[in-house]
């Protein structure tokens, strides 16, 4: 058996979460895809995959042997695309990640657009609210609202304009003490997102002063979902810290109060994030190229919209 073809067998198996889901995306039997595995495994003299009736999960060597089989894959494709050169049209599938709100709301058209532009690509958009590693988990391309850590992963900026805000419902507060400095917080019910600090919430330096503020507390909700937490506190059961595009209709229409305005961190900067090597590969140069004045619009308008809202 071709190991190249058994290690595409192999992601497949766990891009699908299953044999049968593999075998049909391949146009395979569930017995042909155990065979490609099977003989993976006799080849590297360990088990990968731990196998149920029902589901399939990654043994210890199985994990970094997944990673290693995925940049092998990459690097193929890209060597392919390469030598094809100018002829390689984009095609295939695009796998990209991005916030949840981000992700359906600003993204999506765009993808949506991009598809009718390019009949022979397909997207698969991955909303995750954590920052999924890209080579790991297979993915072209990830929207990322934050500042990034120095890695060997390819950046394109977007645009800025994006804060973290803190903000409560009338409600909330009216029955509740006032909140004039982050030391306040601790005071307070607390409705977190995992990805925002589920206990620790950290503001910039007062004037004069070089060390950052950080507000410790014990949170009544937490939530790895920010539409779960933004409905929180519009119903009033504690105080949230959420991005300004996530809370502008609700500070818009008077369902949300910001608070701590003198207190809010510097603007959060937007990028698209590529593993080394994805730009050259045509579906994903397509869709930066593509995306990339739409998104600076769309969050130029985002930035411009945070500006108007009032506290």
């Amino acid at each position: 058996m071709d190991r190249i073809e058994a290690m595409k067998v192999f992601v497949a198996a766990l891009d699908e979460g299953s044999l049968a889901a593999a075998g049909r995306r391949l146009g395979r039997s569930p017995a042909a895809v155990s065979r490609a595995i099977a003989f993976l495994e006799h080849h590297v003299g360990a088990e990968l995959l731990h196998r149920t009736t029902r589901s399939i999960k990654l043994s210890e060597a199985g994990e970094r042997y997944a990673a290693a089989c995925r940049r092998v894959l990459i690097e193929l494709e890209e060597a392919d695309l390469s030598a094809a050169g100018e002829r390689a049209a984009p095609r295939g599938t695009l796998t990209i990640t991005a916030p949840p709100i981000s992700g359906e709301e600003i993204l999506r058209p765009i993808i949506n657009a991009y598809l009718d532009a390019f009949p022979a690509v397909s997207v698969n958009l991955v909303l995750l609210d954590r920052h999924a590693n890209l080579v790991e988990e297979g993915i072209d391309i990830a929207l990322r609202v934050a500042e990034l850590p120095d890695s060997a992963m390819v950046a394109v900026r977007i645009g800025s304009g994006v804060k973290r805000v803190v903000a409560a419902s009338p409600r909330y507060l009216a029955a509740h003490p006032d909140i004039n400095e982050p030391a306040d917080l601790t005071k307070h019910q607390i409705v977190t997102t995992t990805h925002m600090g589920h206990d620790t919430w950290v503001f910039p330096p007062v004037a004069g002063s070089s060390i950052a503020r950080s507000v410790h507390f014990k949170p009544r909700f937490v939530v790895n979902s920010v539409r779960a937490a933004l409905g929180a506190a519009v119903d009033g059961h504690g105080v949230t810290r959420l991005y300004t595009y996530h809370v502008a209709e609700r500070v818009q229409d008077g369902s949300l109060k910001l608070l701590l305005r003198d207190a809010e961190p510097p603007a959060m900067p937007v990028h698209f994030v590529l593993p080394h090597g994805r730009l050259a590969v045509p579906k994903v140069r397509a869709f930066v190229d593509f995306a990339l004045p739409r998104l600076r619009a769309e969050f130029a308008r985002l930035s411009a919209e945070a500006g108007a809202m009032s506290s």
